[in-house]
């Protein structure tokens, strides 16, 4: 299935993005730092990209709700109930910091979408646990 295979790659990315964050944090404070947060905001735009579409296809294989865009599928994620409005708006935060990030560069932004994405990392592992313990 399409949600089994997403889901795995969403692991994987998850796994990748957590690490990206230890090993920058690590480097604060030392010349590399620039380096190891730009490659962290790299890997959350693909980790974000992953989750959801492992959402979109378990809505559509799972709930049978068809949804096209980032935000639609956030959206059709808290109205099938398995989100809360609070966690519904940080991932549609998450998906404005991805699109700024993607089409600006800017030092102090790259710093703020950094911490952002130190709290975002929460937010996705619990959108994977809910999607792999409702596909088992």
């Amino acid at each position: 299935m399409a949600v089994e295979k997403k889901l795995n790659d969403f692991h994987s990315a998850l796994h990748r993005l957590s690490e990206s964050v230890e090993i920058t944090l690590a480097n604060k404070g030392n010349e590399t730092f620039s380096f190891f947060r730009d490659s962290t905001i790299q890997r959350f735009e693909f980790t974000l990209e992953i989750a959801w579409k492992s959402i979109k296809n378990f809505l559509l294989e799972y709930e049978g709700i068809e949804c096209r865009s980032p935000k639609g599928c956030i959206r059709e994620f808290l109205s099938a109930g398995y989100l809360d409005n609070t966690q519904t708006t940080t991932l549609l935060m998450m998906i404005d910091d991805r699109n700024l990030a993607t089409h600006t560069y800017h030092e102090s932004l790259a710093d703020e979408i950094f911490l952002h994405i130190q709290e975002y990392l929460t937010i996705l592992q619990k959108v994977y646990t809910l999607i792999k313990e409702k596909t088992q």
